[in-house]
């Protein structure tokens, strides 16, 4: 089900890119303007977040009612919105590379000679990025769904889009605030408002809104994104330090370059004391840091317990996730579903627990333990 759900979620994207053509127009713009923003949304991906809008929805509409195009045509307003924080956040991190190819302002940097395609580029890819904000609200209005409903759920998806600025607000005065004054709890607020509401928070609550869900259990599907949510973002971090650039697509130097307040850091620094702190601290600050600084931060990570502590966060938010799950209406194959797709996401951070021999020793009663 979710093979063929995805497949239906991609050719609708390429259905939507199609019509913008026709609707917008923006290859009469330039013609790289619309090839590029068309060939960076339907790079090869998860599509975790429309799948999620499509089995939230189906979880709780009437058993009656047949599949309609409009509701994969509607789901795509998830991807769409998740590539528009792509773009930017790219821009920001000064990254080149999205998905094992070019970043989108390093595509729209080569449309004309200039001595300054950097620039051409961050501000062309702002600029795109805005374009694919709009395009998401486009997508979201094909749901052919009850007016009141349909306005719920578009307030909520468009409250998604404010909260996730704001986690990227507060990302980035992290990465020039001293690390002493970044806390963990400051940790959980940005992986809270940066990736998870609009990664499971938003679609599952979209779909249940536009399903019609009880209020109890759109209530849940809130808390259970969010939990599910921080556990992605620190694996997200995990991965970042912890595994190679043929898997993850990016630099492998991408996160530490940025010198991101991340739980590992944050773990790693309320940990270390004396002349340990100041290693890590050396290395952790250096502008330009290379593969040696990223090796030796590897190890202080493992000799704090750092990545320890971390898999085990992840595990006690998976556990709690798991929990509400079980309390939903929702029926029940959905349900089931739901859980191997979210059990799934966790297999990279456990295959990185194996490699390094690190486990959080949490018994919390999901496969990973």
């Amino acid at each position: 089900m979710i093979e063929n759900a995805k497949k239906q979620i991609d050719k609708s994207l390429a259905a939507f890119m199609d019509r913008v053509k026709r609707d917008y127009k923006l290859h009469l713009v330039n013609p790289v303007l619309y090839e590029s923003i068309r060939e960076f949304t339907l790079r090869q991906g998860k599509r975790i977040r429309p799948l999620l809008l499509v089995l939230s929805y189906k979880g709780y509409r009437s058993p009656k009612k047949k599949d309609s195009a409009s509701l994969y045509q509607a789901s795509t307003c998830i991807e769409l919105l998740h590539n528009f924080m792509l773009i930017h956040d790219d821009i920001i991190d000064r990254s080149n590379l999205r998905r094992g190819k070019p970043t989108l302002h390093r595509l729209l940097g080569r449309i004309v000679k200039t001595e300054d395609r950097e620039k051409l580029g961050y501000d062309l890819g702002i600029i795109a990025g805005d374009i694919v904000y709009a395009l998401a609200i486009d997508a979201f209005l094909a749901i052919n769904e009850a007016p009141r409903r349909k306005e719920r759920a578009l307030k909520y998806f468009i409250q998604t889009a404010a909260f996730t600025a704001m986690g990227e607000f507060i990302d980035t005065l992290h990465g020039v605030e001293k690390i002493n004054r970044v806390k963990e709890k400051d940790v959980f607020l940005n992986y809270t408002l940066k990736t998870a509401r609009y990664t499971f928070d938003c679609p599952l609550v979209v779909g249940a809104i536009l399903a019609g869900a009880p209020e109890g259990d759109i209530e849940k599907l809130c808390q259970l994104g969010v939990l599910v949510g921080q556990a992605f973002q620190i694996q997200d971090d995990i991965i970042g330090i912890f595994d190679s650039q043929k898997n993850i697509g990016k630099s492998i130097l991408s996160d530490l370059a940025e010198s991101k307040k991340t739980l590992l850091v944050c773990h790693a620094y309320q940990t270390l004391r004396g002349q340990a702190k100041k290693r890590f601290m050396t290395h952790f600050n250096k502008p330009k840091k290379t593969y040696h600084d990223l090796v030796a931060i590897r190890k202080i990570f493992l000799d704090t317990g750092s990545l320890r502590y971390s898999l085990g966060e992840i595990e006690k938010r998976v556990n709690k996730t798991l929990n509400i799950l079980g309390t939903l209406k929702m029926r029940q194959p959905y349900k089931g579903i739901i859980q191997d797709a979210i059990l799934k996401l966790f297999d990279h951070s456990e295959a990185i627990a194996g490699q390094y021999n690190v486990h959080s020793g949490h018994n919390c009663g999901c496969r990973k333990c």
